[in-house]
């Protein structure tokens, strides 16, 4: 039986919002985010709200709403923007793929390693993506960027992704469950915020996010090994109601595009350069400029780790996520290989 409290939700929400708001003639835009200020993408951020908010050619009011704040997670995004509950929101995709297995193909573990490969996958997907959440989410595309590349942290000693058998590591996404599991690791799934409790107290053995997010969420206080091998980059969206989108002016679609394009590169470019120095301070080294300084042992990532992603990527990852994938979007293989595959000269096969 569905939950009563659950179809009010949205309801719910959109009153709360709407009951605070004075009458103003300037369109609304309602956003929901995490907007942490302790983050490295917070200036980035604020800086395209502010700048959107401060347009007097757009005309635009920006009302930002926290998800922590609003007791919601970034899984339940894409339903609330489809509920038009906010006009904007901010989503981890591997998260929200648990509505829709098509979303995570364009950061499946394993595939895009690095930052350079993973732009290269990002814009090959961005157009069917952006089909997609059109038909299943009425909803645009608007922003697709990553936290960075997504590493290990422990709180025992680790050499090599053999010595996670074993183990129980934080997941976030379906197809890094698949991975860890392919490494004889159990997969937990659990929040960002739920991981240092979770390692301070030995539930689990290591968690998988980016250096810079690790950094500031004071991982390192709770691990002593830090193994600098990316297996994805995290990306993250920021996604619009399709129908408040048509609603606006030629000239507001515009400026607000133009902001949001500005975001992405900015955000881009905080993944690219912030991650080195975020993995430097973590593990104490002398290069560390701009983050907290800790002490964590820096395991070297061998040739033989790498080729173990790419062969779990390949073997295990790739036909799991086809076979979600398929029973829900039929034809999206295809799609897929002649998009990140063929940018990542990769081609999915079903087992």
């Amino acid at each position: 039986m569905v939950s009563i409290a659950r179809v009010l939700l949205p309801i719910l929400i959109a009153a709360a919002i709407m009951a605070g708001l004075p009458a103003a003639a300037e369109t609304q835009l309602r956003m929901l985010g995490q907007f942490l200020p302790t983050a490295k993408q917070y200036p980035v951020e604020k800086a395209t709200l502010d700048a959107i908010d401060a347009d007097e050619g757009l005309d635009i009011k920006v009302i930002a709403n926290v998800y922590k704040a609003m007791g919601l997670k970034t899984s339940d995004g894409l339903r609330l923007v489809r509920a038009g509950t906010f006009h904007v929101v901010s989503i981890q995709i591997g998260t929200a793929s648990r509505d829709d297995a098509f979303l995570e193909g364009i950061d499946l573990i394993g595939v895009s390693t690095d930052m350079t490969s993973l732009r290269e996958a990002v814009d090959a997907y961005r157009d069917v993506l952006d089909a997609r959440v059109q038909q299943k989410f009425n909803a645009k595309a608007l922003a697709l960027w990553p936290f960075g590349p997504q590493v290990f942290y422990c709180n025992q000693e680790i050499n090599s992704v053999e010595d996670l058998k074993g183990l129980k590591v934080r997941s976030f996404t379906p197809s890094m469950s698949a991975l860890l599991e392919s490494f004889g690791a159990t997969a937990v799934t659990l929040t960002f915020g739920e991981v240092y409790p979770a390692l301070q107290r030995k539930v689990a053995s290591c968690g998988v996010t980016s250096p810079t997010s690790g950094n500031t969420g004071k991982w390192p206080e709770v691990t002593t090994h830090q193994i600098p091998l990316s297996v994805s980059g995290s990306v993250q969206g920021y996604f619009a109601n399709l129908d408040w989108w048509n609603g606006l002016t030629d000239d507001q679609r515009s400026g607000v595009q133009a902001a949001f394009k500005t975001l992405e590169d900015g955000l881009w470019e905080t993944a690219v350069n912030l991650n080195a120095d975020a993995l430097a301070c973590n593990t104490g080294q002398d290069s560390c400029r701009d983050h907290q300084k800790f002490s964590m042992t820096l395991v070297e990532v061998s040739a033989d780790d790498l080729a173990r992603v790419k062969k779990a990527a390949e073997t295990v990852v790739l036909p799991a996520w086809i076979e979600r994938c398929e029973a829900t979007y039929p034809g999206c293989t295809e799609v897929w290989n002649e998009t990140v595959g063929k940018a990542r000269g990769i081609r999915a096969v079903a087992k």
